[in-house]
């Protein structure tokens, strides 16, 4: 049998080959993703499981290849989604109480891809409620524990993926970014994660927070295994206007380390005084590396990274309050009991809802009201502008790709960040990538306190290329250094 820990290339391999049944493949997934499970340390990152339509589809799977039909690229591999995209056989709840036991009657096209490229989703992961948290500590079903230190969390929103990945439980897993919940979890537990460009991948079936800056994310437990099934969802959907019509590149890279002729920047606001000096020495290591296997590296500036956060929490919040008006009780999910259709929608949204989603829609109704549009929200897309502009101006200086570290910190106890500005800071070096719409992609590159730290890169819009090549060649040179 062949774990699901192996890596997607040799699963498929396998699988197509007809050297291991897919439904063997399956059924360990299944079998380790219980073992996690069990006792008062468990992981909690799972919410819903589909062991029979699985299996189902494994053995579905197995009888094609016998028919002699040509294995996909993800041909038995088993995969998680995110519990905020729609999925046919399992509930969308979000983490959310107001949409507990909801099952969408449509798929995400995100999903449809990945069943079409052979992969078989076998659950539905925990997250922070509506995608709002850094921690996975927001959702309504209990935190998701980190698989490295079960007392630490996995990071947020897409903990619970995250977590599946890190735990051996899948290969590679399926969440969503608003502003780093792909990125700031792959870093709290040593994994890859990769958010495309804004119009790669197809939000269609991706329950919406904040509609310009969302996207859907891959975890992988190697660059192989992102790159793999980032290029299996990636490309343009008919039912998303906002995807884009772009050859979607291969991007699996040979096997070389060369990185000559690339020039790496450093930009200067992403190492700031309070770093912890740890960290920043774990990613001036990698930064180094990077020099040794040829690439340049160059100081570069980009002035308005300090109003990254404040922006962001004007805008996410102001389209959150938008999108989640249609959770009412009267089409989706729970309904609150009430002689009047007013307290109906009160008894069902204020039961519904947590305390970080309501504070995040009250925020955003005040950011738009009247009298005050202008003054926050109109002025955050001004600003959001000049963040989009920095990127662009270094990047039209020469410079292929951007390293950063991912997060500001390693993964923190759970219950330790009670203030809500001092979690939105976790963000501080993701949620530019998202205002500014460009892909950004974060792997292991060492260790503290044997707690994995997270290296980011990002670079234009639409070369997820460059990124994976030079993710690839740094994960190859650091090798156990980065374990």
């Amino acid at each position: 049998m062949t774990s699901p820990a192996a890596g997607v290339a040799t699963l498929a391999e396998q699988h197509g080959a007809g050297n291991v049944r897919p439904a063997a493949t399956v059924s360990a997934a299944f079998a380790r993703a219980a073992e996690v499970r069990a006792g008062p340390d468990g992981l909690n990152a799972i919410l819903a499981l589909d062991r029979d339509g699985a299996l189902g589809s494994a053995e579905e799977l197995a009888h094609r290849h016998q028919q002699g039909q040509r294995p996909g690229p993800l041909a038995g591999v088993p995969i998680v989604v995110k519990d905020n995209i729609a999925t046919l056989t399992m509930p969308t709840s979000c983490g959310s109480r107001i949409l507990e036991g909801y099952v969408s009657p449509y798929e995400a096209t995100v999903v449809t891809r990945l069943r079409e490229a052979g992969a078989i989703v076998i659950a539905k992961t925990n997250m922070d409620e509506f995608a709002m948290g850094s921690s996975t500590e927001n959702s309504a079903y209990g935190p998701a524990r980190n698989p490295l230190d079960p007392t630490r969390v996995p990071g947020g929103s897409s903990g619970g993926s995250a977590a599946c990945v890190a735990a051996g439980i899948v290969p590679a897993a399926l969440g969503s970014e608003t502003g780093g919940s792909v990125r700031q979890p792959a870093a709290f537990c040593g994994i890859v994660g990769v958010k495309p460009t804004y119009g790669r991948v197809s939000r269609y079936g991706l329950v919406a927070f904040a509609s310009s800056l969302d996207q859907v994310g891959v975890f992988g437990r190697t660059v192989d295994d992102a790159a793999i099934v980032v290029g299996a969802i990636a490309g343009r959907d008919r039912y998303d206007s906002t995807s884009a019509d772009v050859q979607v590149d291969t991007y699996q890279s040979p096997a070389t380390e060369d990185l000559t002729g690339l020039v790496i920047g450093r930009p200067r606001e992403y190492f700031p005084e309070s770093l912890d000096s740890r960290i920043r020495d774990r990613c001036d290591a990698a930064i180094a590396t990077l020099r040794e296997l040829g690439a340049t590296v160059r100081d570069v500036s980009l002035p308005h990274t300090e109003l990254a956060i404040p922006v962001y929490y004007i805008i996410a919040p102001a389209e959150a309050s938008s999108n989640l008006a249609r959770f009412d009780g009267v089409r989706y999910g729970v309904r609150g009991a009430a002689p009047s259709l007013r307290e109906m929608y009160e008894r069902t949204r204020s039961g519904g809802f947590g305390p970080e989603v309501t504070r995040r829609i009250l925020l955003g109704t005040y950011v738009l009201s009247a009298g005050y549009y202008d003054a926050y929200y109109k002025k955050a897309q001004e600003v959001r502008a000049l963040i989009a502009d920095d990127f662009r101006r270094v990047f039209g200086s020469g410079v292929h790709v951007l390293f950063t570290p991912t997060a500001p910190t390693t993964a923190f106890p759970l219950g330790t960040r009670s203030d809500p500005y001092d979690m939105y800071l976790s963000d501080i070096f993701t949620a530019t990538a998202n205002l500014a719409g460009i892909p950004a992609l974060s792997l292991p590159v060492g260790r503290v306190d044997g707690l994995p730290v997270g290296g980011q890169l990002m670079a234009r819009h639409f070369n997820e290329a460059v990124i994976f090549r030079v993710a690839y060649a740094l994960e190859r040179a650091l090798g156990g250094r980065s374990a």
